[in-house]
């Protein structure tokens, strides 16, 4: 059957339970319901029949506020009924093309895409075919796959920020995740334990939640200190004390942390390529017999005073 376009009563249509999209902000449904109230629905919503009534592929938020506005009916093209999983794979060719779904509750949804899709003998659909099937990228595959690693209870958090107007949320689904590997590395280091590992991570996002943490990718500092430790330049005694600094003092943030073991060490090796060459000048000078001008002599006493003080002599 061809599709068709029909206006249709909003009540005898219901929502598709495999929409990727699973956050409808209130303040995004007020604005779009105020301008339906206004100019009616411009963009007919997409269904298929089922049954004694029509369930939606395309227009979740025109059909809620066609209903909250008592419309008597709204246009909608009506397509033939798919399988389950073409189903979802329909959904997520729309959810390709509009962008601005949110990633968790897409993770969520590819979850149940990829279940679909194991084969006959119980095999996984390998990263190439989950990634045709949803209309997307391997990459965001990789991503999707990343957001859905984040322990259960950062999702119920994500879950109920995402309910929020954008500008209220405090804490996102990619600081999460940047959390999540920063504690992995240290873990992965011998630096903590997974428990350990468990609670530096709520400490992060509770504080990127104060606004304490304000630049989403400040926990990759966690995997530049993991390095350092692994290479032996910082011990693990050093960074535990200063990770333990972190979560006991309110405005401490990763950068100090950084900054008190790794960045510090960068500073002290930066010091000893400076003296390095500097020693070599000096031995030129010796070397071609310079005069030591008077201010020379002072930059040279100054600089004596200060290595005699570094020293403890």
């Amino acid at each position: 059957m061809a599709a068709t376009v029909e206006l249709i009563d909003p009540r005898k249509i219901q929502k598709n339970p495999d929409n990727p999209r699973l956050i409808f902000r209130q303040d995004e449904l007020d604005e779009l319901r105020e301008s339906i109230n206004d100019q009616g629905i411009l963009v007919p919503l997409s269904v298929f029949k089922d049954g004694r009534h029509f369930t939606l592929l395309d227009g979740e938020r025109r059909w809620r506020c066609a209903i909250d506005l008592g419309l008597h009916n709204v246009p909608a093209i009506v397509q033939d009924k798919p399988d389950p999983v073409t189903n979802i794979m329909m959904m997520f060719a729309i959810h390709n093309a509009r962008k601005d779904w949110d990633p968790l509750p897409t993770a969520l949804k590819l979850e149940e895409l990829e279940k679909m899709l194991v084969g006959p003998h119980g095999e996984a659909p390998t990263e190439a075919k989950l990634a045709a099937a949803a209309s997307i990228s391997r990459g965001e595959v990789r991503r999707y796959r990343k957001i859905l690693a984040i322990p259960k209870r950062f999702r119920r958090l994500l879950l109920q920020e995402l309910e929020k107007p954008r500008p209220e949320q405090k804490v996102t689904v990619d600081q999460v995740v940047e959390a999540v590997d920063g504690a992995k590395r240290l873990v992965k280091a011998r630096i903590l334990e997974k428990d350990e590992a468990s609670h530096l991570t709520q400490t992060i996002v509770d504080k990127f939640r104060a606004e304490i943490l304000t630049s989403t990718v400040e926990p990759r500092r966690l995997t530049k200190i993991a390095s350092a430790v692994e290479r032996g330049e910082v011990s693990r005694a050093q960074v535990q004390r200063q990770l333990r600094r972190f979560e006991s003092t309110e405005k401490c943030t990763l950068n100090e942390v950084y900054e008190s073991t790794v960045q510090q060490l960068e500073f002290a090796r930066g010091t000893e390529q400076l003296l390095t060459r500097t020693v070599t000048r000096l031995q030129q000078l010796r070397s071609k017999d310079v005069e030591v001008t008077e201010e020379l002599r002072t930059a040279l006493q100054n600089a004596l005073k200060e290595i005699r003080a570094l020293l403890g002599s």
